[in-house]
């Protein structure tokens, strides 16, 4: 049944692959603008409990730490709040669609991926789709917790340090709505890419490119790349913000190693 299903994936024409594909694609679209539309309707909410929230003292991050400040030292944190301006005439119309649509692709992200597998599975034989149902709920599961490690721990850290951080007193800081945008998404997006490594070793390793002596011989120049990788995602000078970026995505290296074989596969 599978060969004959491959035969007839092989003998479609170019148009008829064009036909599927625009189909896909229409679906996607369709999909995610009406996901951007409720969430461009429900902005002024998101905005002001979710994507505003780090802004504050009450963010749960914040309130960890002076629990711990608390019951360590018996001192609090000096109270945190950023007041964002806009300084550009159509900047809040402009990221309220923005916002939208990056919203919108991020939990659109499981049924866009699904509707690629859709349009290419066809033309696999039935030991190259073996692990991807699997591989497709690991990779979704670790891209979400990849946002949120950067909503909930990175992108709060790197605010608070950034606002608080003054080359003068003389200075005050006055942060722009562009600027917090660029770096909330630039943040989280990226901690949401980099947690699908696991899944992109696994590929590799369940393709034979990569294997598990990799990661023991490239150890050491792998710590040196992901600490840029981190310095990269977190603009900050601070240890304790590099570091809360760069064990995750070190844990994120040795788990990847697991997930291959010892050997290449012949």
């Amino acid at each position: 049944m599978n060969n004959e299903n491959n035969s007839t994936s092989h003998e479609m024409s170019f148009w008829g692959h064009l036909e599927v594909l625009r189909g896909v694609l229409w679906r996607i679209v369709a999909t995610t603008a009406i996901i951007a539309i409720g969430l461009f309707i429900g902005m002024h909410w998101i905005f002001d409990n979710i994507i505003l929230a780090p802004c504050n003292s009450d963010f749960p991050l914040y309130q960890f730490f002076d629990f711990i400040l608390s019951n360590t030292i018996g001192e609090t944190s000096e109270p945190f709040q950023v007041t964002l301006i806009n300084i550009k005439l159509a900047s809040q119309f402009y990221i309220h669609i923005s916002t939208s649509c990056w919203l919108a692709l991020s939990l659109a992200f499981p049924f866009i991926v699904y509707q690629l597998w859709g349009f290419i599975s066809p033309g696999l034989y039935e030991n190259e789709k073996r692990g991807i149902k699997s591989a497709f709920f690991f990779g979704n599961i670790m891209f979400y917790l990849g946002i949120a490690i950067g909503y909930l721990l990175v992108f709060p850290l790197t605010l608070r340090f950034l606002a608080d951080y003054q080359l003068s007193t003389t200075i005050p800081n006055t942060i722009s709505l562009d600027s917090y945008m660029d770096n909330f998404f630039i943040i989280t997006l990226m901690m949401g890419v980099v947690f699908e490594l696991p899944l992109l070793a696994w590929l590799l390793g369940k393709m034979g490119f990569l294997t598990r002596e990799f990661f023991s011989t490239y150890r050491r120049h792998a710590i040196v790349v992901l600490l840029i990788l981190a310095a990269m995602i977190t603009p900050t000078g601070d240890p304790f913000t590099l570091s809360a970026v760069f064990f995750p995505i070190y844990l994120l290296w040795e788990l990847s190693s697991r997930l291959v074989p010892k050997t290449s596969v012949s």
